[in-house]
């Protein structure tokens, strides 16, 4: 035969084919449509052979009927016309004795996918619907689903969804489940298929009988369904009991999100159901599969969001293999993080330890930005594991210590003195990047404590033409002009020639206008200077809230068994933004369309009364912190596309149909704290963070107007999730309220008005506090919650009058 890919061969298969000796030996016909199929998977065109293979199918070999059908298949849509042909053949095979021949025909009748063939094929499809053989009712189940899909613009047939429906009783389980996925798809305009009361507990009487992805589907869709009454609720928490601790991870999987689902009321219903799957959980880490392990320890991170301690007694578990590959042991090392206690924290940073060691630079590093994590609870043991590593000289391994003591030292500043003295002589063997901006960052804080800063930035300054990386040499600016603040005598010459570099023969815009920024600085004085690059650092006597509180199972519930857990990147065990201000990194894809949550549709004005109160009555009494949440994270583009638009569209509006809107809030407050304008943006922002109450951008202390924006997430149980998002302003002016005053007439008699308060003169006594300075809070709340949004503006102010 010659060479398989030339038109030769083709034109040798079509003789082949067409050969009467060949037709009437089986086995060579069968050996000669097999070639044809083998040339057509390994990628030569043989759709010339259309025709000959046709023909090959009339033929009661099974195997060849198989072989012929799968060619057809692939080149029908190339030769519509002669597709016609088939359609007798596959016909009259539907009428075969052999089920397995009939449901053959079956299926590849819908492969076919010709929208020409429709009026051919619905009649053998109704028909197999009633066959009696299972394998040919399972074939034309899907067969509607995948005739539905070929019609351009399908019309559903009611006397088809009835008989599907009715097969939702059939005794083979795999029709059963068969007819949910069809009827998913043909109902998917409607919303699928319809789940009621006796379907939902037919469904659940029968789910053992299906393998394990026909449970998964029948749990998926038993979501959408509701029970009337808790008596009925609690049966179907009964039915489901046994698959909730399944030895098949996707079932138990797919029974708790639904589990999830029914008790999004009950709160304790729902933690007993997760300590429930603790068992199956802890199996499939140790699954032979990666792909189920890694699943798995992702899924086990969400439930440690409202169990901290759901797996504290099995932390062994999630030790490192050495032949596991890298992702699953840094997922492994985030679910550590979340096990510590004083019990085992000696062995989980010794574990830890062993870890920063390893051979693959990124777990290396994962495993020492877990112990900083640590370390913000137990600081002197991490800081002396740290300290440590850095004696071991590795390049990478000092980078990542580095980063994470900057980490550390803002969050514990306690820990500085043990920082500045692991500063000393780390300089000469980083390369990477990130590692050179974490030490010039450190010296820009604590320069004047470590003997050799000076030195270090000489190399720095020395080697600044050859560096490449954008943010070095912006760090590299910042520490100079800090350092020189404290140390003038030592750094002045190199701040010069620096300054002079970036200048003159810089060629990036951005650090060339820093360095003018600078410039332009000094000769303003060195007060000036002091001022803006000096501001107030971290008190080391302030306590530092360790770990985050117990979020509600509500608040994940939804992405459970989903993908999402898998696309996170990690639960952290603080929040993101735990860190300094200016290392606070955004999410710039925001899991939803913020534009859409905030809808300007529904908005409503809260007036003040003529006592300067608002019409809600706020409770001086403690509102727990787990009620807010920063995640999703909004960004601050986000904030302020949408703060904007909110503006825009309240001034579009008018008063009266603003009054008539009921689900967008926008509240305005005054609060007497005066002192809050006066403290350092640094202070203010670790209040806000330690009740989850983010700040996105603040005007520097002093300056007038004054303003703060910041954003939270509420999350109640009953309610959902809402966004808030407020802004603090305060312009150093009388507030502008209506009070109550007391005039003297020109007679001598005292009358009582109300007036603003800002057109009040010095004759007039005016029954208010002396306190005159008040910051105007203007919060916005989507959707409308008024008990949330009195908590949030009740936690605010508490922390507002801690800075009196």
């Amino acid at each position: 035969m010659p060479y398989l890919g030339s038109e030769d061969a083709v034109r040798e298969l079509r003789r082949a084919l067409s050969n009467p000796h060949v037709q009437s030996d089986p086995l060579r016909y069968r050996s000669s449509v097999l070639r044809a199929v083998r040339a057509m998977s390994q990628g030569v065109d043989v759709s010339d052979l259309f025709s000959e293979m046709v023909k090959a199918c009339a033929t009661v070999d099974v195997v060849q009927k198989k072989l012929v059908y799968v060619f057809l298949c692939s080149y029908a849509t190339l030769n519509p016309e002669l597709s016609l042909l088939v359609i007798n053949t596959l016909r009259k095979d539907c009428q075969d004795p052999n089920p397995m021949v009939r449901s053959l025909a079956l299926r590849n009748m819908t492969n076919l996918r010709l929208p020409s063939l429709v009026e051919y094929v619905e009649q053998p499809l109704t028909a197999g619907l009633r066959d009696r053989a299972a394998c040919v009712r399972r074939v034309a189940v899907l067969g509607w689903a995948k005739l539905h899909h070929l019609q351009p613009h399908p019309e559903i047939d009611a006397a088809v969804v009835n008989e599907l429906y009715g097969l939702l009783r059939d005794p083979d389980p795999v029709v059963m489940v068969n007819c949910l996925r069809a009827l998913e798809e043909i109902l998917k305009e409607e919303g699928g298929v319809a789940i009621n009361k006796p379907i939902t507990h037919h469904l659940l009487n029968r789910l053992k009988e299906s393998d394990v992805w026909g449970q998964c589907e029948v749990l998926r869709i038993l979501q959408r369904y509701h029970p009337q009454s808790e008596d009925e609720l609690f049966d179907i928490l009964s039915l489901l009991d046994a698959s909730l601790v399944s030895p098949h991870a996707p079932v138990m999987a797919a029974t708790l999100s639904l589990f999830l689902g029914l008790c999004s009321g009950l709160p304790a219903v729902s933690l007993a159901a997760l300590e429930r799957v603790r068992g199956p959980l802890l199996a499939a880490c140790g699954s032979v599969s990666r792909e189920t392990r890694f699943t798995a320890l992702c899924h086990i991170q969400l439930l440690l969001r409202s169990l901290p301690g759901l797996m504290g007694a099995h932390y062994k578990r999630f030790f490192c293999s050495y032949a596991e590959p890298a992702y699953i042991k840094q997922r492994k090392m985030q679910v550590l993080v979340e096990l510590v206690n004083d019990e085992n924290v000696a062995m989980l940073l010794d574990e830890l330890k062993g870890y920063c060691t390893d051979v693959n630079p990124e777990t290396a590093q994962a495993a020492i930005s877990a112990i900083g994590r640590i370390g913000r609870s137990y600081s002197d043991r991490c800081l002396e594991i740290l300290t440590g590593l850095l004696g071991l000289k590795q390049e990478h391994i000092t980078s990542a210590v580095l980063q994470t003591m900057c980490d550390l030292v803002w969050v514990c500043p306690q820990c500085s003195d043990t920082v500045c003295l692991a500063l000393e002589g780390c300089d000469g063997m980083l390369q990477d990047s990130q590692g050179r901006q974490a030490l010039l960052w450190l010296l820009a804080v604590y320069g004047e404590r470590v003997s050799s800063a000076p030195y270090t930035l000489e190399v720095f300054i020395d080697g600044v033409r050859s560096e490449a990386s954008l943010g070095v040499k912006m760090e590299l600016l910042t520490t100079t002009m800090k350092l020189f603040l404290c140390r003038p005598s030592e750094t002045q010459d190199m701040l010069g020639r620096l300054l002079h570099y970036c200048i003159e023969e810089e060629m990036d815009m951005c650090v060339r206008d820093q360095a003018l920024l600078y410039y332009r600085l000094l000769h303003c004085g060195i007060e000036e200077t002091r001022k803006v690059l000096q501001g107030r650092r971290s008190d080391p006597s302030l306590g530092v809230l360790i770990g985050r509180p117990a979020e509600p199972i509500s608040q994940w519930a939804s992405s459970f068994n989903t993908l999402e857990p898998l696309r996170q990147g990690g639960v952290a065990t603080e929040p993101a933004s735990r860190g300094s201000p200016e290392h606070v990194t955004f999410d710039p894809k925001p899991n939803t369309d913020l534009s859409d949550t905030l809808n300007c549709s529904q908005i409503e004005k809260v007036n003040l009364d003529s006592d300067g109160a608002s019409r809600f009555t706020y409770s001086s009494a403690n509102v727990p912190a787990r009620s807010l949440s920063l995640s999703p994270v909004l960004s601050p583009e986000a904030f302020e596309r949408l703060w904007m638009q909110r503006h825009a569209s309240h001034a579009e509006q008018g008063a009266e149909k603003l009054e008539e809107e009921e689900d967008y809030v926008c509240l305005e407050e005054h609060i007497q704290c005066p002192a809050v304008p006066y403290c350092s943006p640094q202070s203010l922002q670790a209040a806000m963070q330690l009740v989850n109450i983010q700040t996105l951008a603040f005007t520097p202390p002093h300056t007038l107007p004054w303003r703060v924006y910041l954003y939270t997430h509420t999350q109640h149980a009953h309610s959902g999730s809402t966004l808030i998002v407020g802004e603090l302003l305060y312009t150093g002016e009388p507030s502008r309220r209506v009070v109550a005053v007391k005039k003297c007439t020109e007679d001598g008699d005292v009358v009582e008005e109300e007036e603003e308060a800002g057109m009040l003169s010095g004759r007039e006594l005016v029954k208010k506090d002396e306190e005159e300075e008040e910051i105007k809070v203007t919060l916005k709340q989507q959707p409308r919650d008024d008990k949330a949004l009195k908590d949030f503006l009740s936690i605010l102010t508490t922390v507002l009058h801690t800075h009196n």
